[in-house]
């Protein structure tokens, strides 16, 4: 695992940025996985105003999101891919119909779910895969469990994600109860995945992932079997591997 060490969000931002932009730059027709929430924001800007300035294009690039909350429609402002709309798709010339998010309003999860690792599959897998990390170390929606699940799944969201989620909506009751995540099989089939983590909150499941045991008790820790990973992180978030003497 590469880490890079970065002062700040705005630091850790631009880095992720670089390296998803040579990702495209090296293969213009690549696959992206692509995370929401507020880890990948500031990649996402960096990413859009290298477009405006003519310094990169998305219009053969593919993409895949990680995950959707169960019942939200496209157009919820709190939806997946509502968020990928606003951050990213609308102000950069890639392809409506190259970029997948799941369908959270379906009424067969189950077959969407299957019908979106087929589509991954025939995609050869992706080429970058980007993660942000939770506070209990899911990745996705891959919360903690007793066994790591292979799969495109439903899942129940844990109380402590519903909590970090709660400041999206206009109550904690707002917050979905599912959603439908890419499994650990997927993310683990890309060829490079670029893990991101930024705050003090985030330093203990940072230091689990990377020196704790490979256990579905913190899902990001099987990235360590990972041959293709890069950390991109603040000073705070590696704060746990630093004082235990991990060189970063």
């Amino acid at each position: 695992m590469k880490i890079y060490r970065e002062k700040d969000y705005d630091a850790m931002s631009r880095r992720a940025a670089e390296i998803i932009a040579a990702e495209i730059l090296h293969d213009p027709a690549c696959v992206l996985g692509l995370a929401t929430g507020s880890t990948p924001e500031g990649a996402y800007k960096y990413l859009v105003d290298w477009y405006g300035k003519g310094l990169l294009s998305f219009k053969d690039v593919l993409s895949v999101n990680l995950d959707e909350y169960v019942g939200l429609a496209p157009d919820h402002d709190q939806s997946y891919r509502y968020f990928m709309q606003s951050n990213l798709f609308d102000h950069v010339d890639i392809v409506p119909g190259n970029t997948r998010v799941p369908d959270g309003l379906s009424k067969d999860p189950g077959t969407v779910c299957k019908e979106y690792d087929a589509y991954i599959r025939s995609l050869g897998y992706v080429s970058l895969q980007l993660l942000g990390i939770g506070r209990n170390g899911h990745i996705g929606f891959n919360e903690p469990g007793d066994h790591f699940v292979k799969e495109t799944h439903v899942v129940d969201l844990t109380e402590s994600t519903i909590d970090a989620n709660a400041r999206f909506f206009a109550s904690r009751e707002d917050v979905p109860r599912q959603a439908i995540s890419m499994g650990i099989g997927a993310i683990m089939g890309a060829k490079k995945v670029l893990l991101c983590a930024s705050g003090e909150e985030k330093a203990e499941a940072i230091f689990n992932t990377v020196c704790g045991p490979i256990s579905p008790s913190c899902p990001g820790s099987i990235l360590q079997l990972h041959p293709n990973v890069v950390l991109v992180a603040d000073e705070t978030a590696l704060s746990k591997l630093t004082a235990a003497g991990v060189e970063v």
